[in-house]
C-alpha cells in the first residue's frame, strides 16, 4: 500500500510524538504507512503525491486567524508552505483529510471566514451528521449524533463556497465539511481519545484554552465520554483511499 503522510506542526517532540502515534491508532495505520513531515522543523519540500495515498493535516498551537503582523515567521513559513501544497492538492482534488487546525487551514485557502466566534472549550462536544452526510462514503457507519474530542480559539463561521458540510454542533456550527470530491476537514479531533487529550492538556496547560485549575476536571470528564463514533471518520478515510 502506498503510504499516507501527516503533516505536523507541533514542536514540543511529546505532544508530537503522541500526535502521531494517536493518528496511527485511531485509523488503522501501521507506523510504516504513515509517513510524518514536521513543518515546524524544515521547510515543505517538493511532494510527488502519487507516491501517497492521501495527506493529513495535524492539530496544532497556531491561529489561523490571527492578524498577519502578529505571526511569527515560522507560522507565516509553515502557513505559505500548506498552502502552495493545497493548490496541487486541489487541482488533483487529491486526498486529503485536515483535523481542527485542517478547518482553518482549508477553510482559509478556499474563501471561508474564520475567527473566534464559534471557539469550543477543551473537552467532549456532541456532533451531528448533516443530511449530506448519508451519502458520504467518509460517513458510513458513523451514528447520526456523536461525541468527539475539541478544544480551539477559532472556527469557521463562514463555508467556504461549493464546501459540503457534513456535520454540525450545538456550540460550533461547521465540524466537518468536503470540498470538491476527496478534501475534508474537521474541527473535532479524530485522532484523540481520553489518554492523548490528557498529554495535549499538559502540554498546553498554560496556552489559554483553558484555566490551569480546570486541568483535572477535564480529564476526569473526558474519562466518561464515549469518543468511539469519531474516529470512524478517520478508519473510513484511511481504508477508502488507502491504495497500491
Amino acid at each position: 500500500m502506498r503510504p499516507f503522510l501527516l503533516l505536523a506542526t507541533r514542536s514540543d517532540d511529546v505532544v508530537a510524538d503522541d500526535e502521531y502515534l494517536a493518528f496511527c491508532r485511531h485509523s488503522g495505520l501501521e507506523e510504516s504507512e504513515l509517513h510524518r513531515f514536521r513543518l515546524e522543523a524544515e521547510p515543505l519540500p517538493e511532494l510527488d503525491l502519487s507516491q501517497y495515498s492521501g495527506v493529513l493535516l495535524g492539530g496544532s498551537p497556531f491561529n489561523s486567524a490571527a492578524p498577519e503582523a502578529q505571526k511569527s515567521p515560522l507560522q507565516q513559513r509553515i502557513e505559505f508552505d500548506l498552502a502552495q501544497l493545497l493548490v496541487e492538492i486541489a487541482v488533483q482534488d487529491f486526498p486529503f483529510f485536515g483535523a481542527c487546525y485542517g478547518v482553518g487551514t482549508l477553510g482559509r485557502f478556499a474563501g471561508g471566514h474564520i475567527d473566534e466566534t464559534y471557539s469550543e472549550a477543551v473537552g467532549a462536544t456532541t456532533v451531528t451528521l448533516s443530511e449530506a452526510a448519508a451519502t458520504d462514503l467518509i460517513c458510513a457507519g458513523i451514528p447520526a449524533t456523536f461525541e468527539a474530542f475539541v478544544g480551539h480559539k477559532e472556527a469557521l463561521t463562514t463555508l467556504p463556497p461549493r464546501a459540503v458540510l457534513l456535520a454540525t454542533g450545538e456550540s460550533c456550527p461547521f465540524q466537518m465539511f468536503r470540498l470538491e470530491n476527496n478534501l475534508y476537514a474537521t474541527q473535532f479531533h479524530p485522532e484523540l481519545d481520553a489518554d492523548g487529550l490528557s498529554v495535549r492538556i499538559d502540554i498546553y496547560r498554560d496556552h489559554g484554552y483553558f484555566h490551569p485549575s480546570e486541568a483535572d476536571a477535564i480529564k476526569a470528564a473526558s474519562r466518561v465520554a464515549d469518543v468511539t463514533g469519531a474516529d470512524l471518520v478517520l478508519k473510513n478515510f484511511v481504508a477508502h483511499y488507502a491504495r497500491v
